[in-house]
């Protein structure tokens, strides 16, 4: 930037030069007896400035794009590393499809105002005051029709930014529910084909959109303003500074005839000279309005504080493993008036699998998620290895999960990158790999598959069955092997054979880990060596599948809508 900065009063310099040697050739061309050599000398000089601003312009051109398009890369990775570490409720608080605007569009407006805005944000006002300090005091009259010109110009770009300035906010705005519709269309495409809905889909899009041309248009007819009162200023300047000059030349004596007409064709070049530097301004003003928008929307990603707080313990020192206790703990979202947990509070050993059953909405996902702190307790805390998990650090915390989640997550890649996903991948050999599949009951259909483990996995895993998608979600976890496995409703997409087996192969092979599972089938949950009910947020029974059958009512009601009571009582 700084050698930019001296590049562009280079080209000034040599820009605002050139009148001057104009000036001598016109005062040569009519004195008598003038060389051509000295005409030529100074049309030389004048090419030579042109050349020199020709360079310096195509140098800053690289320079500032140069700049432009690093500051683009670096934010956008800033921006994008700050969104991983926001917590589930702040990534609501924005919107996906706000975050991904925020991450593309709005630092691509920023760039491109970088890029060509800078330079004109530097040279503009240099060669307005250069070419006006120039032109001080050359002629009264010839000054004020240049002062007029320029406040016209201004006056016309202050009265646009007023007007656009607000809808340029608008304008982003529409682009994130643009986006955001767009998304929704695209994940719920099957569900659009099957009800029929594309036209009901198209109207919401063209709604939207239809508002963004609108106020694109608007913004658009509004600058189509700018550029013929420009030209129509330019014009007139030089018709007024020509008009005014033939009177004073006219009336001048012969002798200050010819310095007088070349001091009019140099006042009228600098004229242009400075029109020209307003018109730069006016084109940053132009540009200036979303930037500003769009830089803003990124600070306010960047200016987010982030709720979750890590700690500095890295678990090395922990005397325990594999075990959880809740102590008291109480849990409502931050914009919510009442808890979604409330006073919870149990205990597991290593090696023990501990199930959560209760109806919809009893809170039973969002207590697991509490444990690898995608939020974090309201009220008491939770222990994980005898230490808060609050003052663990994070990656040392996830390092110690399993986690698959309620909506099976899969990755473009393979079935191996998907299994071997992160830090999965750097200490696992392929046959860890194939292990963990095999225990996850995925090996009967990857190996159907055209390329077996590395068959490829579309984006979100459209290509694979929802059973399959947990199969493999449930792979990527064994294939951690981790202190303690979360399973959020993970099988619910299993048929009872296989969900079966796969919990009986999940059991030998974890043995030493801690299994949590949420799970809504009494089926998958009643060998568990200890099971907690839970009720409007609330734990309502603690026991194994028999004594919760004797001792919990809710336990109860829920086992007998799914099995039959003889069922039950040979169980």
């Amino acid at each position: 930037m700084i050698i930019s900065f001296a590049l562009i009063i280079s080209q000034v310099w040599l820009e605002l030069r050139m009148p001057d040697y104009m000036s001598e050739i016109t005062k040569l061309v009519q004195t008598k007896g003038a060389l051509m050599s000295d005409i030529l000398t100074q049309g030389g000089y004048m090419l030579l400035c042109a050349l020199g601003s020709l360079v310096s312009a195509i140098l800053v051109g690289y320079l500032v794009s140069n700049v432009a398009a690093s500051f683009s890369m670096k934010t956008r990775k800033v921006l994008f590393d700050k969104v991983e570490n926001l917590s589930m409720q702040e990534v609501k608080d924005f919107s996906t499809s706000s975050l991904i605007t925020r991450t593309t569009n709005d630092i691509t407006q920023i760039q491109m105002f970088i890029a060509m805005g800078l330079q004109m944000l530097i040279k503009s006002p240099i060669t307005a005051v250069w070419a006006v300090n120039k032109i001080l005091n050359k002629n009264f009259n010839w000054s004020m029709i240049t002062a007029a010109g320029v406040v016209i110009l201004l006056l016309t770009v202050f009265i646009l930014m007023i007007i656009v300035m607000p809808r340029f906010k608008i304008v982003q705005k529409l682009i994130d529910k643009l986006n955001g519709v767009t998304r929704e269309n695209l994940n719920g495409i099957r569900v659009v084909r099957a009800f029929n809905a594309e036209e009901y889909q198209e109207n919401k899009f063209e709604e939207v959109n239809n508002k963004l041309t609108k106020t694109q248009l608007f913004n658009q007819k509004a600058f189509a303003v700018l550029s013929p009162i420009m030209y129509l200023v330019m014009y007139f300047l030089t018709l007024a500074i020509y008009f005014v000059g033939s009177g004073l030349i006219d009336e001048a004596l012969m002798a200050d005839k010819i310095p007088l007409f070349g001091d009019m064709v140099v006042f009228s070049s600098y004229a242009m000279q400075v029109i020209a530097s307003f018109l730069m301004l006016a084109m940053i003003f132009m540009m200036l309005p979303r930037a500003n928008v769009s830089a803003k929307r990124v600070n306010e990603v960047l200016d987010k504080q982030i709720s979750i707080k890590e700690g500095k313990n890295d678990g090395s020192k922990v005397k325990e493993k594999g075990t959880i206790v809740f102590k008291n703990v109480s849990f409502k979202y931050p914009d919510a008036e009442e808890c979604i947990l409330e006073n919870i509070s149990f205990e597991v050993k290593q090696g023990e699998t501990v199930a959560f059953i209760g109806s919809t909405g009893s809170g039973k996902s969002t207590l697991i998620n509490l444990i690898p702190r995608f939020y974090d307790v309201t009220e008491g805390e939770i222990l994980i290895d005898g230490i808060n998990v609050k003052d663990y650090k994070l990656e040392s915390l996830y390092n110690k999960l399993g986690y698959v989640s309620q909506k099976a997550i899969l990755f473009d890649g393979t079935v191996k990158s998907n299994v071997m996903y992160g830090d999965n991948g750097k200490k696992k050999s392929d046959l860890d790999i194939k292990e963990a599949i095999k225990v996850a009951q995925a090996e009967e259909f990857v190996l159907k598959m055209d390329d077996k483990y590395d068959s490829h996995i579309a984006q979100g895993g459209t290509n694979v069955s929802g059973g399959q998608k947990q199969r493999l979600s449930i792979a990527r976890a064994i294939a951690r092997d981790p202190e303690i496995y979360i399973f959020d409703d993970s099988f619910s997409a299993l048929d009872y054979k296989t969900d079966s087996i796969l919990r009986k192969e999940l059991k030998k092979y974890t043995k030493d880990s801690t299994i949590l599972i949420v799970a809504q089938r009494i089926g998958t949950i009643m060998n568990a060596d200890k099971i907690i009910v839970l009720n409007e947020g609330k734990c309502v029974g603690i026991g194994t599948h028999k004594e919760l059958l004797k001792n919990c009512d809710v336990y109860k009601e829920i086992a007998l809508s799914q099995l039959a009571k003889e069922e039950l009582e040979n169980e």
